[in-house]
């Protein structure tokens, strides 16, 4: 038996539904019920209910979109920063699309320290020296230049792309370039920086108010007040 509703917001100890329903995510059982662990949302996946954390960190997964910063450069490839456990490693045949003789070319002509990357998720093996394996070779991924990289919490990253990509479509209403890593990272780069500033306060609004019902058409709304502003 269901004890809560979709969206309904729950704090540690509140409970959620009765021992014999279905329920995913930060839960306990007590004398018979299900409680929450966090403080969470809750979904519900046909007959399941889910409890999705409103603070959390970023568990990498095959196929994951990331945004990175190079920290090191290494004898093979690169480490680079992904909000994990571990720094993740791309390696040089992840990232270059031609044979480089790494006797003669130093890898810093292709990425350096500090460069921010969109790279996918290759490969998660935590018997690795480097558990998390990064790759280029896929359609838009690769260094960025310029832009804007914010950082929300990694299980927001949802509630940013919105059903279908609502929000997301909405947030790129301004014509700007938004890239939204499943580690919580965002890029964004818009002609005008004062477009970057202000989308960069309207993601960290939906990450603060993920839980309001109707976050969509009043971003959308605020959207629309900016750009009449600007005419």
């Amino acid at each position: 038996m269901h004890l809560v509703v979709p969206r309904q917001l729950v704090f540690p100890g509140d409970v959620v539904a009765t021992a014999e329903s279905r329920v995913e995510g930060p839960v306990y059982l007590d004398n018979g019920k299900y409680r929450s662990l966090v403080v969470g949302l809750v979904e519900f996946r046909e007959d399941v209910v889910v409890i999705v954390p409103l603070e959390g960190t970023y568990r990498p997964k095959k196929g994951d979109l990331v945004v990175g910063y190079v920290t090191d450069v290494l004898a093979t490839g690169w480490e680079v920063d992904v909000r994990s456990f571990m720094p993740a490693y791309l390696p040089v045949s992840e990232a270059l699309h031609k044979h480089v003789d790494l006797e003669t070319t130093p890898l810093t002509t292709f990425l350096n320290i500090g460069d921010v990357i969109v790279a996918k998720v290759k490969d998660v093996d935590l018997t690795d020296e480097y558990p998390i394996i990064l790759t280029l070779k896929e359609e838009k991924v690769g260094k960025v230049e310029r832009g804007t990289v914010i950082e929300i919490s990694p299980v927001k990253v949802p509630r940013v792309i919105g059903k279908k990509g609502s929000m997301l479509n909405t947030l790129m209403e301004l014509g700007c370039d938004i890239i939204v890593g499943q580690n919580g990272r965002i890029w964004i780069r818009c002609r005008d920086v004062k477009d970057e500033v202000f989308l960069a306060s309207l993601v960290k609004k939906i990450e603060a108010e993920s839980h309001v019902m109707g976050l969509t058409d009043r971003i959308k709304t605020e959207i629309e007040k900016w750009k009449t502003g600007k005419t």
